[in-house]
C-alpha cells in the first residue's frame, strides 16, 4: 500500500513536469530569431502620432505600424502575433538595449550618437523637417518668412530652435506641451505655423477633423532618415532590410505612406535604398 503511493506520488510529480514543460513551449523565446517559431514578436511603436503611429480604440495604425506588420510578417510573424509596445523616444535606446522590444519602428532618425548605441535597418523613409500653416495663409512662403511670426513646438524641441537659431531668429517661439495643442493654437490662429518632421506634421494634418484645414510648407530644412532600431549585433537588421526591400519593391510601402499621409497632401520622397542615410 505505501509502495502504491510512492508510485502515484511519482506519477504525479511527472505528469506535472511534463505539462510544465509543454506549457514552457508555447512562450516566446525571443522572437527576435526572426523565425516566426516563438508566439509573439514584440515592435516598438509611437502610441499618440496620428498617421504614423497611434493606439486608437480599434487598435493600433499609422504607416510606421504598417510597415512593422509587413516586416513582422516578412519575419514569419501574423499581425495576431505581435505584441505592441510603446517607444517613447527618450526609452528607444534603452528598450532594445534591454530587449523589452524586438524592434522599433517609431519615427526613429538614424543619427551617429544613436548608431554607437544600437543598430538601424533602413532607412525605410526620408522626412524633413517642415512647418506647416493655415491653407487660406500665403504669407509665409520660405523659412525666412517665419520672422516675427508665431512659432509653435512642443516643450523642448529640437525643430523649433533650428529654425529660431538658423533660418528666422526673429520669430515669436511658442513652446506647447503636445502637438495637438499647438494644432488648436494653429486653428484659432494664436500661431502662425507649427514645426516638426513632414510626416508627422502630415500625420496630424490626415486625421478627419482637420482635413483641409492645413497645409505644409515643404521647406525641407532637415533630412530626417527613418530607420527600424534593433539591439546592437542583432540578426534581425539584415532580415529587416530584406523585408523593406519587397515592401518597396511590391508597392505595399508607396500604399501605405498614401494611405496614411495622403490625405494632407504629403509629397512624400522616394523609397530610400537601404544604407542611403542622407546628411
Amino acid at each position: 500500500m505505501k509502495l502504491r503511493k510512492v508510485t502515484a506520488a511519482s506519477a504525479t510529480v511527472f505528469a506535472l513536469a511534463l505539462t510544465a514543460t509543454a506549457c514552457g513551449g508555447d512562450k516566446n523565446e525571443g522572437g527576435g530569431s526572426g523565425s516566426g517559431d516563438g508566439k509573439t514578436i514584440t515592435v516598438g511603436i509611437k502610441f499618440d502620432q496620428p498617421g504614423l503611429g497611434q493606439k486608437t480604440p480599434q487598435g493600433y495604425a499609422g504607416f510606421d505600424v504598417d510597415v512593422a506588420t509587413y516586416v513582422a510578417k516578412k519575419l514569419g510573424y501574423n499581425a495576431n502575433q505581435i505584441e505592441w509596445k510603446e517607444a517613447k523616444s527618450g526609452d528607444r535606446e534603452t528598450m532594445l538595449q534591454r530587449g523589452d522590444v524586438d524592434f522599433i519602428a517609431a519615427t526613429y532618425s538614424i543619427t551617429p550618437e544613436r548608431q554607437e548605441k544600437v543598430d538601424f535597418a533602413g532607412p525605410y523613409l526620408l522626412a524633413h523637417q517642415d512647418v506647416l500653416v493655415r491653407a487660406d495663409d500665403n504669407s509665409i512662403k520660405s523659412p525666412a518668412d517665419l520672422n516675427d511670426k508665431k512659432l509653435c513646438s512642443v516643450t523642448g524641441s529640437t525643430s523649433a530652435q533650428n529654425v529660431k537659431e538658423k533660418l528666422a531668429p526673429k520669430a515669436d517661439l511658442q513652446q506647447y506641451p503636445t502637438y495637438s495643442a499647438c494644432l488648436g493654437g494653429l486653428q484659432t490662429k494664436r500661431i502662425d505655423a507649427l514645426t516638426t518632421d513632414d510626416s508627422i506634421l502630415a500625420g496630424y494634418a490626415a486625421q478627419e477633423q482637420f482635413k483641409g484645414k492645413f497645409k505644409l510648407g515643404g521647406f525641407k530644412m532637415t533630412n530626417e532618415n527613418y530607420g527600424i532600431g534593433v539591439k546592437k549585433g542583432s540578426d534581425l537588421k539584415d532580415k529587416i532590410n530584406k523585408a523593406l526591400e519587397d515592401m518597396v519593391a511590391d508597392k505595399s510601402w508607396q500604399k501605405a505612406v498614401d494611405k496614411n499621409l495622403g490625405p494632407a497632401d504629403y509629397k512624400n520622397e522616394p523609397a530610400p535604398k537601404i544604407g542611403d542615410i542622407k546628411s
